[in-house]
């Protein structure tokens, strides 16, 4: 795969000359940011020319996968919040850039010690115009098979980034909430590439766009994918804010009414699932702040308020208030219903799983 000026495999060589990263620009996606800094940054003489064929996406922005199939060209109305700012502001303001470059830099650095992963880390970060490409490029890596071909599957998950501008600012959220409470996680690049929660929970994102947008069938595929792949099954109706940590992951289930808050904390093996016998809103809803201990259950329509924490292994039935503890089977709040103990920290960001032990439990090992 042969790669251009831009450093991207995405683009022929003879169509635009200006990176949007090389003028501290960060695109929506590459083809935007092309097409922003071509009209913007470089008069070109042959514009005519490039006009007939700059908005075939298909052509300049699609990797060089065998299984190519066609994509509907992108109008100039989808640029419209690329110029005079705007998109692209927000994007400097929040730290996508920012990130995106120290991203790159830990992805030449772990090349710089390991030489084995040069095409890993070159065909996924270092040849990528943004972290909207690398992220979809990615995700079709992992999910594309036989019956899912990789040129459609990439296709599919840049449309749902060119729908939803903002989307990235989610994906950047859940990335530094992973590096800032995982001790496990040695960098930002090593998250973006390695970390199946993480992975899981942006392939959701996409999926519940589409299935947000009538698309419910690919919608239904990816979570299937996902599942297979990642060993976690996230419906694509259930509603997920930012700042999400899915530690380890493996078996984590959510149904697909339910709701999670934002800068939530999610360990391995939790479900979020119904009773059995409701239809309709009948999953649980999770409070911002809150943290969720391995192999949790959380069944039926109720609320865990926020900034709770439930103690690994619980089986929660009915609603936990905010800054409270639930442990055991069922849940029962330390300190009691009637005066629970309070907690004065964040549980999802201090990820402090046995606080307040001694005052309900006389364990010893």
């Amino acid at each position: 795969m042969s790669t251009n000026l831009l450093g991207s495999p995405f683009l022929p060589k003879n169509v635009l000359t200006t990176s949007p990263y090389n003028n501290n620009k960060l695109s929506i996606f590459t083809i935007k940011a092309c097409l922003h800094s071509s009209r913007t940054k470089t008069p070109n003489p042959n514009k005519s020319q490039i006009d007939d064929h700059v908005y075939n996406y298909t052509k300049y922005c699609t990797p060089n996968f065998p299984d190519h199939v066609s994509q509907t060209p992108i109008s100039e109305k989808e640029l419209k919040n690329t110029k005079n700012g705007g998109i692209l502001d927000d994007f400097e303001k929040k730290g996508v850039l920012d990130l995106w470059l120290k991203m790159q830099d830990e992805a030449r650095f772990d090349v710089e010690q390991e030489p084995i992963l040069e095409n890993y880390y070159k065909n996924s970060i270092l040849v990528q115009d943004c972290m909207e490409s690398a992220l979809a490029y990615h995700l079709t890596l992992k999910l594309s098979n036989s019956s899912l071909p990789s040129d459609a599957l990439f296709e599919l998950f840049m449309g749902v980034f060119i729908e939803d501008q903002e989307l990235i600012f989610d994906v950047t959220d859940d990335l530094r909430a992973v590096k800032e409470r995982d001790p496990a996680c040695v960098s930002y690049v090593h998250c973006f590439l390695n970390f199946k929660g993480f992975l899981a929970c942006q392939a959701h994102r996409i999926a519940h766009r589409l299935w947000s947008n009538g698309r419910k069938i690919v919608a239904l595929v990816i979570q299937n994918r996902v599942c297979e792949v990642f060993a976690v099954d996230i419906h694509p109706g259930a509603k997920i804010g930012s700042g999400i940590l899915l530690d380890h992951a493996t078996g984590v289930v959510i149904g697909e009414t339910a709701v999670i808050g934002n800068n939530v904390s999610i360990l391995h093996n939790v479900t979020l699932g119904g009773t059995g016998k409701v239809c309709g809103d009948r999953h649980p809803k999770i409070g911002d702040g809150v943290l969720i201990g391995a192999g949790t259950c959380v069944l039926g329509n109720v609320r865990i308020e926020d900034g709770a924490k439930i103690g690994a292994g619980s089986v929660v039935l009915m609603e936990v208030p905010a800054r409270t503890t639930a442990v055991g089977n069922p849940a029962r709040l330390i300190g009691g219903k009637e005066n629970p103990i309070k907690l004065d920290k964040i549980p999802s960001l201090t990820m402090d799983h046995t606080s307040h032990m001694s005052d309900w439990s006389d364990y010893v090992i």
